[in-house]
């Protein structure tokens, strides 16, 4: 079983109630080495991503259960690397999604993700 990133505060990395599940923003930390490696936007956006796609393997839930992403950067003219790595990672019947650019993020990172999810 995949195993996800050690969280970095006194948080849960997610909660379930039924059929419906939140993440808390899920930063690109490998869970592997519980550091950041990736160096590129569209890099930390995939292993965003994949903590995400983690989480509802563990609680049964499919990557076509999420309603919404919100996507917090600290770069907005790197959109289109966001965009790129949805575009790989995501099928065409996309979620919603909000894109906001903020000053900084927990350990320099370039991005963090959370996501809405509804089981059926």
């Amino acid at each position: 079983m995949k195993k996800l990133p050690k969280a970095i505060g006194p948080y849960s990395p997610y909660r379930k109630k039924g059929k419906f599940l939140v993440t808390s923003g899920q930063l690109p930390i490998n869970p592997e080495t519980n550091t950041i490696e990736a160096t590129t936007v569209y890099d930390q956006v995939l292993q965003c991503l994949e903590n995400i796609e983690t989480i509802l393997s563990i609680e049964g839930f499919q990557i076509e259960d999420v309603l919404k992403l919100t996507v917090y950067l600290t770069d907005l003219s790197k959109f289109s690397e966001v965009n790129q790595a949805f575009e790989e990672k995501l099928s065409a019947e996309y979620p919603a999604r909000t894109a906001i650019e903020i000053s900084k993020l927990p350990m320099d990172a370039l991005v963090e993700i959370e996501a809405i999810v509804l089981g059926d």
